[in-house]
């Protein structure tokens, strides 16, 4: 048989045994991957009674394009943005989840006598959680209209970024095969380096290419153009020491940003699943029985310690954030399991010599043990959870009650203006300064070669004197965004000044400060170039304020620049706002006060069913307001107190975390995920309004306006920094108030 039929035949027996043991996981309830491994295991190389494969480096080219497609669809879903708005919980959870298990996998492999950089990658690779596997239990189990699913997701979304990290700094120390320190930092700051530039050059380029292309990117072109740019970067990423899978990451998340995002993930899709079954199988083949029974007892207190670390560290992290306990222990549960990332690790270990062959199939097995039990640990954190808190003391309880009610109060309001303004200072600077030294290394890469042959016979000096000169031209628009455009500080400095006149000293020291680090760097390109004197310097420095004065006026049009690339960025938000105008501020401004909806569905043995709302003590005992009730074809835009509940019935709740959950105790329902049906049909919406002196609402209390007429009511209310849900019919509304109000579409118009 021929080499080509070799590897359909191949292709042909992993697909289909994919397929079969895919099904049976389908019908067991269990992750799609888990099928996958299975299915590698039966037609690997240790198992003789099933069809096996002919070529396995031809099989591990396959894997290999898995590996790329994998990472290029975990960029697409990554965001850039998504790590910026998951906030500080789901950073500091990462954080002290990597930190704490990483300590317990290198005390666990010192203990068992490994190597010092077994120790290392074992500690890496155990700390990190399965993206994939969480996301797809999550959608079999119908959990991703929890509370708690938002951390969990920015959690593994953060995760997926320390991993890239960290594959980067174990491949360095494993070809050093030492700890260097010195090293490390200038790998991370390479790699840090790179990230960014790929990200800006990316967001500049590529949205602007889309859109001007945009009536020929048909499914076929928009598909091959994707593929095309996600192998690209992984030619470039490879071609300056990085991996082939950060390459594809780095890509996927380019790519996240565009307006074109969703129609790219959706066509991709096919593809990264065919490609990642193919992956997953040839990670299966790995498992070896011999291994596996000669050191069982090794797998088996690793997959505790992956089991019980996750749980414990992920869920101190939640705690630490001001999560609560409920949010502490589902998340702990859902990420107890070696992640994908594992394999990587461990394949990059073994493959550089560091690691001994037998731990790669322990890994493996390892993680197939805790891939299975995933799902039985998710359904186990509610009883968990509810255990802690019958046996936990009454303190305890309800300072972690206490945390679970203001965890969601920090508000922009809040927030001090500096904090902002300081976030938009540093970021600039690190933006621009990035591309400016990569500006740098470019002119003395390819330019100094260049003017050299094409300009032989002009003298060094004047050769230097162009090469400096075509540098300088080119970092003049960044050198303007770096100390010229004042950017965040004009937006600011009005507050400021306004709360305290004496602000106005460190705005200057800012603005000062940015201008010094424009001219420093000129400095600094000049002195590399030329031996500068004093009096050169002093003249450069003069020149540089002068220049700072008086470019405003004339460099402006350089700001076009940056006003590129904050369009490029912020596409995909402005179209969704366009389109859907209310549904994304009433998202954004509720999120930031922990205040959300979910479905709710009445149990046929709930003790309410046959009872009418005003029968009901659901407002005073949980603070929740029920907003619609859907029946049928019916929909009850907010029910009356004489409207009477019966079994499942489709309830539209709105409250805090804590509120819904009281809710959902107290009626004992089961959520379920809202379908999309369901959303298009329902109709209405929830609109936040800004009171002013002429408002409707204005000197009036909620008793006298009589909302309901309109089949309106108020959720909500923040004053001032306060937020007031289910405010008293007394409740009189002032000018200056935001007041949140739900109802039906054309009702809303008139009020």
């Amino acid at each position: 048989m021929s080499e080509e039929l070799n590897i359909v035949r191949d292709l042909a027996v992993i697909l289909i045994s994919a397929g079969v043991f895919t099904i049976i996981s389908k019908a067991l309830k269990q992750p799609l991957i888990l099928g996958y491994i299975l299915a590698g295991f039966l037609i690997g190389p240790n198992v003789t009674f099933f069809p096996g494969i002919t070529n396995e480096a031809t099989m591990h080219q396959w894997s290999e394009i898995g590996i790329i497609f994998l990472m290029f669809g975990l960029g697409l879903e990554f965001s850039f943005k998504k790590l910026l708005k998951v906030g500080g919980s789901a950073i500091v959870t990462a954080a002290v989840k990597f930190v704490g298990v990483f300590i317990i996998g290198f005390v666990t492999a010192q203990a068992l006598s490994w190597s010092f950089m077994e120790s290392v990658f074992l500690g890496g690779l155990l700390s990190m959680s399965s993206t994939m596997v969480v996301l797809k239990s999550y959608d079999d189990l119908g959990l991703k209209n929890k509370p708690y699913a938002g951390v969990v997701f920015g959690t593994l979304v953060v995760e997926d970024l320390i991993a890239i990290l960290l594959m980067v700094l174990l491949s360095t120390m494993a070809v050093s095969q030492s700890f260097a320190g010195k090293e490390l930092i200038m790998n991370i700051a390479k790699l840090v380096f790179f990230l960014i530039l790929w990200f800006l050059v990316g967001i500049y380029i590529i949205p602007t290419l889309l859109k001007k292309a945009k009536e020929y990117l048909s499914d076929e072109i928009l598909l091959i153009v994707s593929i095309g740019l996600c192998f690209g970067m992984v030619a470039l990423a490879t071609s300056v020491g990085f991996s082939s899978a950060l390459g594809a990451f780095v890509m996927g998340s380019i790519l996240a940003e565009t307006a074109e995002s969703e129609h790219i993930d959706r066509i991709v899709e096919p593809i990264k699943n065919l490609f990642g079954a193919i992956f997953f199988v040839s990670v299966g083949m790995m498992v070896a029985p011999s291994v596996i029974i000669e050191h069982w007892g090794i797998i088996l207190l690793l997959a505790v310690i992956v089991i019980i670390s996750h749980i414990v560290f992920a869920g101190a992290g939640i705690i630490l954030t001001g999560n609560g306990l409920d949010n502490a222990v589902h998340t702990g549960f859902s990420l107890a399991q070696l992640g994908e990332f594992g394999f990587i690790i461990a394949g990059v270990g073994c493959t550089l010599g560091v690691m001994r062959d037998f731990i790669y199939p322990v890994i493996i097995a390892v993680s197939v043990i805790t891939t299975f039990t995933t799902p039985f640990m998710i359904k186990l954190a509610t009883p968990c959870y509810n255990l802690l808190n019958k046996r936990l003391p009454p303190s305890w309880i309800n300072r972690l009650r206490q945390t679970d009610d203001s965890s969601g109060r920090h508000t922009a309001a809040e927030s001090s203006e500096w904090k902002s303004l300081l976030n938009a200072y540093f970021t600039r600077i690190i933006l621009y300064g990035v591309i400016i030294i990569a500006i740098y290394i470019g002119s003395k890469l390819y330019l100094r070669p260049a003017v050299a042959k094409f300009l032989p016979e002009l003298g060094v000096n004047v050769q230097k004197m162009i090469e400096v000169g075509i540098t300088l031209i080119v970092m003049v628009p960044f050198l303007f965004g770096l100390g010229v455009h004042t950017g965040s500080i004009s937006m600011s400095a009005p507050k400021l000044l306004k709360e305290k006149s004496s602000n106005i000293w460190p705005l200057i020291g800012l603005i000062l400060a940015r201008s010094f680090l424009a001219v420093g760097i000129v400095l600094g390109v000049l002195s590399s170039y030329f031996e500068l004197a004093g009096w050169t310097v002093l003249a450069i420095l003069i020149a540089g304020i002068i220049f700072i004065l008086f470019a405003r006026r004339s460099l402006h049009k350089y700001s076009a620049l940056e006003m590129r690339f904050l369009s490029n960025y912020n596409e995909k938000e402005e179209n969704e706002r366009r389109s859907k105008p209310i549904a994304s501020s009433v998202s954004q401004k509720l999120a930031d006060y922990d205040v959300h909806t979910e479905t709710m569905t009445l149990s046929p043995n709930s003790t309410y069913a046959g009872k009418a709302l005003k029968d009901i003590p659901f407002r005073a005992r949980t603070g929740a307001n029920i907003i619609k009730i859907a029946r049928g074809s019916l929909n009850i835009i907010v029910p009356s107190g004489d409207e009477v509940l019966f079994p499942g019935d489709r309830m539209l709740a709105i409250g805090t975390t804590a509120q819904l959950e009281s809710l959902r105790n107290m009626l004992d329902s089961a959520i379920i995920p809202e379908s999309a049906t369901m959303r298009s049909g329902w109709g209405f919406r929830i609109v936040p309004e800004v009171l002013t002196e002429d408002s409707f609402l204005t000197g009036k209390t909620l008793r006298g306006i009589n909302l309901r007429k309109y089949h309106c009511m108020v959720i909500s209310v923040l004053r001032d920094n306060d937020f007031i849900t289910n405010p008293e019919p007394d409740f009189r509304f002032r000018a200056g108030d935001t007041v949140w109000i739900a109802g039906n579409l054309a009702e809303l118009e008139t009020v």
